[in-house]
């Protein structure tokens, strides 16, 4: 259960609160919002619980939320139980055909379960979506070389190709929260299925929505200038001012950049990378002036400041 014992505000505080959260209210009333569900947000109660009062607060207010979820810590759990090996190539997860049945069974079986129940716990809005439902998501198999000029095997593992919306769509018309999980279609072989990065798709997912916003949660305050300095936190910063900042950005942090700069470059008008780990990190970032994470913009948002 989430507290907030510790949260003491007056009266007049908790006036200011509503009325600045007002103004972001009016802003973003019917836009969608896109929000990649991952990290410690996904795997500490409390924290589930959080996250779920915020997306259903987003919707009661009028905006309409999109979840799109990983599950890779609960994959490889999954995975080492059942005693199945799976190596990494750069960082990736090989995935046999053996390995993405537990990446299916766990993606849309466990992880969206636990979630949709999670945002279900009040209203019964949220509703479970696969990225293979309706050929949401299609992929092509991840094909790259290694130093040596040696093609790698990344197994089932694919990137997105084509993104058709419309079965999220038909939910958010009938005023349903869609949960997706990040699986895809493989576009050259249509009985088959493909594991993808769940930044990606998330991304994938605001372009073609048309989404105003895309939140990543993850588990770090933001992106840094100069990781782990915790005083090169940017707060906000332009597409190009990103890309410019290359080897700076910490490794782990890199498929995120790249999507963050994959969804303005389709036209999202601001991607915000958020901590999950903190409580109400979504409404805060959302429904306050200051913010909490890093906030991306296209390069015309700032030079027009």
């Amino acid at each position: 259960m989430v507290t907030h014992d510790a949260i003491k505000l007056s009266d007049a505080q908790r006036a200011q609160v509503l009325s600045e959260a007002l103004t972001w209210m009016r802003q973003l009333r019917g836009q969608i919002i896109v929000i990649k569900y991952g990290g410690h947000a996904m795997t500490d109660p409390q924290a589930q619980e959080a996250f779920a009062l915020d997306v259903q607060f987003l919707h009661h207010v009028g905006l309409f939320p999109v979840v799109v979820h990983g599950g890779g810590p609960q994959v490889s759990a999954m995975l080492a139980k059942l005693g199945i090996d799976t190596p990494f190539q750069d960082g990736v997860r090989v995935t046999t055909p053996e390995a993405m049945e537990i990446v299916r069974m766990v993606l849309t079986g466990q992880v969206q379960r636990c979630l949709v129940s999670c945002l279900n716990s009040q209203d019964n809005r949220a509703v479970g979506i696969s990225g293979e439902d309706g050929a949401l998501f299609k992929a092509k198999r991840r094909r790259d070389v290694n130093g040596a000029g040696q093609e790698i095997d990344f197994g089932l593992v694919g990137d997105i190709s084509d993104v058709d919306p419309g079965a999220v769509l038909e939910l958010l018309k009938a005023g349903r929260i869609p949960v997706v999980s990040s699986i895809a279609i493989d576009e050259d072989d249509l009985s088959c299925v493909l594991n993808i990065n769940a930044d990606a798709a998330a991304s994938a997912m605001a372009v073609a929505l048309g989404a105003s916003k895309l939140l990543m949660l993850t588990d770090v305050e933001g992106i840094y200038a100069n990781y782990p300095d915790p005083d090169s936190l940017i707060h906000l910063t332009s597409a190009s001012q990103l890309r410019a900042l290359k080897k700076a950005v910490s490794s782990g942090m890199i498929p995120k950049v790249r999507a963050c700069l994959e969804a303005i470059e389709g036209g999202v008008e601001a991607v915000h990378v958020v901590d999950g780990r903190a409580p109400h990190s979504v409404l805060i970032e959302l429904m306050t002036d200051e913010g909490t994470g890093t906030m991306i913009v296209p390069d015309a948002h700032l030079e027009a400041k």
